[in-house]
């Protein structure tokens, strides 16, 4: 592909991590470009950027799903209830939280198709049962994760950290899904025109309901590699760091748009990339972190308001 025709996330992602790698060199606190480094920025990146990609199948199809911070957490709190901390419970703890992602994903979904709910207020309900759930439940489900478990955060598989070859194992299974299926296909065509996605025989219900599976079971996935990583129940981990509204934010800057239909995983996750390269930027220079929050919410505020000129552009 030349290079006037890269798309415009892959353009933010190298200007950042230039401009980064200049700061931190003129005045971090160390090097910069460490394996350390890599292996934190790596770990910044895997649990936004898994449940940035279920987003981004959620709004091709022009809907949205605010309940996956809330669904991170219920996984964070679980994992280690069903883990016991044996090593021969790991597989079917996964297992029952992948469970619990398909039916959250299915109550989603049936809510905005058969009740015909906006998905905005359908994906926040959910999420506020959800939180619900937490509090009920926190303190009363005794358990801890399986120490082997904590490999999946830490270990490695010769050169490659495992948090690496998880977010690329991820990022390939949904690019296949988006580009090689049916599936994949009749999510664009939802998003691009519902109605006529109908008239050429679509179950346009169906894609959506499959679209929020797909984004439960990511904020499931990314739910327990944070389990790993902690090594503990945390159960705010999901609404703290705004899982919710940094994935829409990382996917709209990525070219996703709100009103379905257009839209990438990779772009979604240069994007993911920036994200982390701003924690990067801001570790390396000692800033409070209350202003990493500040510089997130008004690139979340940028995000959404040149998708709006952006769609406006196109109307004229």
């Amino acid at each position: 592909m030349p290079l006037r025709r890269l798309p415009a996330a892959y353009w933010i992602l190298i200007v950042g991590f230039l401009l980064t790698w200049a700061l931190c060199a003129r005045f971090g606190q160390g090097a910069f470009l460490t394996l350390e480094n890599f292996n934190n920025f790596i770990a910044r990146s895997v649990a936004l950027g898994i449940v940035a990609i279920g987003q981004t199948f959620a709004l091709l199809t022009a809907s949205v799903d605010l309940s996956v911070a809330n669904l991170i957490s219920v996984t964070v709190v679980t994992a280690p209830f069903l883990m016991q901390g044996r090593p021969d419970l790991i597989a079917p703890a996964i297992l029952g939280l992948l469970a619990i992602g398909v039916l959250v994903g299915l109550v989603n979904g049936l809510i905005i198709t058969r009740l015909r709910v906006s998905p905005l207020i359908a994906t926040l309900g959910v999420g506020l049962l959800l939180q619900g759930f937490i509090n009920a439940s926190f303190g009363h489900l005794p358990g801890k994760i399986a120490p082997t478990f904590q490999a999946l955060a830490y270990g490695s598989l010769g050169p490659f950290p495992a948090p690496l070859l998880l977010l690329v194992g991820v990022s390939t299974f949904a690019m296949a899904l988006l580009h090689l299926t049916r599936f994949g296909a009749h999510v664009y065509g939802v998003g691009g025109s519902a109605e006529l996605a109908r008239l050429s025989g679509i179950r346009t219900s169906r894609v959506i309901v499959g679209a929020h599976v797909v984004s439960a079971c990511a904020a499931v996935v990314s739910g327990i590699f944070l389990a790993s990583r902690l090594g503990s129940a945390a159960p705010w981990v999901g609404t703290e760091s705004a899982y919710d509204l940094q994935s829409i934010a990382a996917a709209v800057m990525g070219g996703t748009t709100l009103s379905g239909g257009r839209g990438a995983i990779g772009t979604t996750l240069a994007c993911v990339l920036v994200f982390s390269l701003i924690d990067l930027l801001f570790n390396q220079l000692g800033i409070d972190s209350f202003l990493k929050q500040v510089l997130r919410g008004i690139i979340v505020v940028v995000a959404v308001a040149s998708y709006a000129a952006r769609e406006q552009r196109v109307a004229a």
